[in-house]
């Protein structure tokens, strides 16, 4: 079993957007509406670079990166958005499988909303975007999540809100359990590649897993 973060465990994506933005327009970028969207499922090396080379931020990627993360982590700190059910699912489906999570966001603050929503110790493997090739759609990180498993992608199921999530997670040859995000809805193309689409995490039931396929622990 490998989760998404952002947009299944936590309501991040309006947290990323509003600190971009600011960021963006603070530093003398040019923000656009479609922005986020574009960005959503980028690794922090790519979004960082669609930032200085897209948004016009005179600024080092890394930079950028690092001082884009730490306010999002800032933010965080103050108020974790969670989702409903999110920790009970994680906890759950823990204890009948390994779990691993596969995220574009940095290193970092991964850590910290594992660590601050109490549930670092039930997953085996975290792997962010910026440690592997390429960020989603790419399949890198959930191949390297099942690598890092021992795992067979293709006895992997994912849970994934985003359409360049749904179609990582797929091109990596895994079953796809759907959970759009209400905000950034995914489009309709990717929501058909998902074995499963559920309304929230609250329907994310161990049973809904073994009907899709048997997964080894």
């Amino acid at each position: 079993m490998i989760f998404d973060m952002d947009g299944v465990l936590v309501d991040s994506e309006a947290v990323w957007d509003d600190v971009r933005k600011r960021f963006a327009e603070e530093h003398g970028g040019r923000w656009h509406e479609q922005a986020q969207r574009d960005m959503m499922g980028m690794s922090s090396v790519e979004w960082s670079r669609y930032v200085h080379d897209r948004l016009g931020v005179d600024m080092d990627p890394e930079e950028i990166s690092t001082t884009v993360a730490n306010s999002v982590a800032d933010s965080y700190r103050e108020t974790l958005p969670l989702l409903p059910g999110a920790v009970e699912a994680v906890k759950e489906l823990a204890r009948e499988w390994r779990l691993g999570l596969a995220s574009s966001s940095n290193r970092h603050v991964i850590d910290l909303v594992l660590e601050l929503a109490d549930v670092a110790g039930d997953f085996q493997v975290t792997v962010s975007s910026e440690e592997v090739g390429a960020g989603k759609p790419a399949p890198d990180v959930y191949l390297e999540a099942a690598r890092r498993l021992e795992a067979d992608p293709e006895a992997c199921v994912a849970i994934e809100d985003s359409t360049n999530g749904i179609r990582s997670a797929h091109a990596a040859g895994m079953a796809v359990v759907a959970v759009p995000n209400a905000d950034f809805p995914p489009e309709e193309a990717a929501v058909q590649l998902a074995a499963l689409t559920l309304g929230s995490l609250t329907d994310l039931k161990p049973e809904a897993i073994r009907a899709l396929r048997c997964l080894s622990d």
